[in-house]
């Protein structure tokens, strides 16, 4: 479950690049972007539900001293889910901060990311 959940981030980590080209490219005019940012939402929520779940079934890492980096992963990764979802919000308040929002977001997922892959290849 925890090889699952990080081959489902990697797909969200790589639709994510394309997202965030995309932007950069088209800024502001970027409608016609939200089957793919949705794309990449839900399978985000796919991969953050199987890290839980292996999270909770089987702990790993406790001989090697990371044990805590599957809870750690999580977090970051929920914490660049609730900015996500601020992504839904933004244009209903006409918000111009989608720049300093994706890199928070950018930030948070790829450490959330990188931390998981430690995770998973030390552990």
């Amino acid at each position: 479950m925890l090889v699952a959940a990080f081959i489902i981030l990697a797909v969200v980590v790589v639709l994510g690049a394309v997202l965030t080209d995309l932007h950069s490219r088209t800024g502001d005019r970027a409608e016609w972007h939200w089957p793919l940012a949705t794309l990449h939402g839900l399978f985000a929520v796919a991969g953050l539900m199987c890290l839980v779940l292996a999270l909770i079934r089987s702990p790993r890492g406790l001989d090697q001293g990371n044990a805590s980096f599957g809870i750690g992963a999580a977090a970051l990764i929920v914490l660049a889910a609730l900015v996500g979802l601020s992504f839904l919000v933004t244009p209903v308040l006409k918000g111009r901060h989608a720049g300093v929002l994706i890199g928070i977001h950018a930030t948070l997922a790829i450490s959330g990311f990188v931390v998981l892959a430690a995770y998973v290849f030390v552990g």
